[in-house]
């Protein structure tokens, strides 16, 4: 063979299947991606971490239901009867908790069938707006674990002016609204100037505060002459005035009040606030990195005494609403209800985005809702739905273990793509990137 045949790749050398060493892949599509960020993304785990934390309760409520455990027992002769008893006891506790939350379907009466979604939206009012003032802290790097306490100090500075000062209507519930944002954000405000002038971690200083808070609102409520009703002995404000509550919505049907229409506000106020102020961006830019925030000029400590001001301010919304929405007799110390904590989970569940939380509290509303109508019509602990929510927290804040259990991507890893396989059937020869003829 001549020398200028095996200088010159033949045609099956130039086609050969393996690439010459150096050469670049060609990238995968940017659609894939995207498609891959979206799938991966913090809203595509927020919902599978309940569709998780369902699976999760459903497995609870089976083992825990007394037919699946006696059908369990004859399991190997009559496997059917325990797969129709977990299936009855599941979906009739699922189907209670829609009933009790979105629309009861044996509702006699129109008012009756869509009773439950305003339900759900009345346990809803507080928990956006406390998970609000939690968010708006999570972005700027702040614990805002005394949400407890500031929902109490909220709720007796609001009911106070609300029974204590006869004035006209509009002004007064005006006026009994600002009372509660405004000691709620004392309360909060504490939080921040102990950060920012002592160094002081916000999450020892707020859950100290919130002790503070409902031993001093106790023993206010005990105490006559300051918040006891008069005449009585249990520790119970008296009755709000009829100018200082919120208005129905719906009617005297329901509960819903327009309390839900100020935590709309407060939703749209952190959003314009977070994404379209400077004073916004200050608190986001101290959240991502205080140290280089501070070199860009941004006066660190006095964001968090800002933020904690607006945070406690948002808290106490729920601690009005409580009071001047739904308990229009007088208030307790217990009031709280476990909502300064709840507000945490909605927060998580919202990724500290303003409309994440306003969807996250409505949801928790409804589970709140639906668990009453799941004990009362199915015999299922509430206690269920507080191990679903617990689960939620647990999911939300382990997105690595949602992305095993459904196999989903890490957003903003391409995937790479994999090198074309080497030809066997080819007579050339490409294993050191030159085209060599066999004679």
């Amino acid at each position: 063979m001549s020398d200028s045949a095996l200088a010159s790749p033949t045609p099956a050398a130039s086609s050969g299947a393996a690439p010459t060493p150096g050469a670049e892949i060609p990238p995968a599509p940017k659609s894939n991606q995207v498609l891959r960020d979206i799938m991966g993304g913090s809203v595509v785990i927020s919902i599978l971490a309940v569709l998780l934390a369902l699976v999760v309760g459903g497995i609870l409520i089976a083992l825990t239901d007394e037919n699946v455990q006696a059908a369990s027992g004859y399991f190997f002769s009559r496997p059917g009867d325990t797969i129709n008893a977990i299936w009855v006891s599941v979906s009739g506790a699922y189907g209670a908790l829609f009933q009790g939350a979105i629309y009861n379907f044996g509702g006699n009466t129109f008012v009756k069938q869509i009773k439950p979604i305003t339900d759900t939206l009345t346990f809803a009012t507080p928990l956006i707006v406390a998970g609000l003032g939690v968010g708006l802290a999570f972005r700027a790097g702040m614990f805002n674990i005394g949400g407890q306490g500031q929902m109490l100090i909220a709720a007796a500075c609001s009911g106070w002016v609300a029974y204590s000062f006869p004035l006209p209507y509009g002004i007064h519930l005006i006026v009994a609204v600002l009372a509660g944002v405004v000691g709620g954000a004392v309360w909060g405000g504490i939080v921040g100037v102990l950060k920012a002038r002592t160094g002081a971690h916000e999450v020892i200083v707020t859950i100290m505060l919130n002790y503070i808070a409902v031993y001093l609102i106790s023993y206010l409520l005990r105490t006559p002459g300051a918040l006891q009703a008069p005449g009585s002995s249990n520790p119970k404000t008296p009755a709000d005035l009829p100018t200082a509550v919120y208005p129905d919505l719906l009617g005297g049907d329901f509960n819903l009040h327009a309390g839900l229409l100020v935590s709309i506000a407060a939703t749209v106020f952190v959003w314009w606030l977070l994404t379209r102020s400077s004073l916004g961006f200050k608190f986001r830019a101290v959240g991502v990195n205080p140290n280089a925030a501070r070199v860009a000029g941004i006066n660190v400590k006095r964001s968090y005494i800002y933020v904690m001001l607006l945070s406690g301010g948002l808290v106490g919304l729920a601690g009005v609403a409580q009071v001047l929405g739904t308990v229009t007799s007088g208030f307790s110390s217990g009031i709280d209800a476990g909502i300064g904590f709840d507000a945490i989970t909605v927060a998580l569940l919202g990724r500290s985005k303003p409309w994440g939380i306003f969807v996250a509290g409505i949801l928790f509303g409804a589970f709140k809702a639906g668990g009453f109508a799941m004990q009362a019509g199915q015999g299922i602990p509430v206690d269920i739905v507080l191990v679903v929510q617990s689960l939620i927290v647990l999911f939300i804040a382990a997105p690595p273990l949602v992305r095993a259990v459904f196999r989903l991507p890490t957003p903003g890893v391409a995937k790479k793509p994999k090198p074309p396989k080497a030809s066997t059937s080819s007579p050339v020869a490409a294993s050191t990137g030159e085209a060599v003829v066999a004679k």
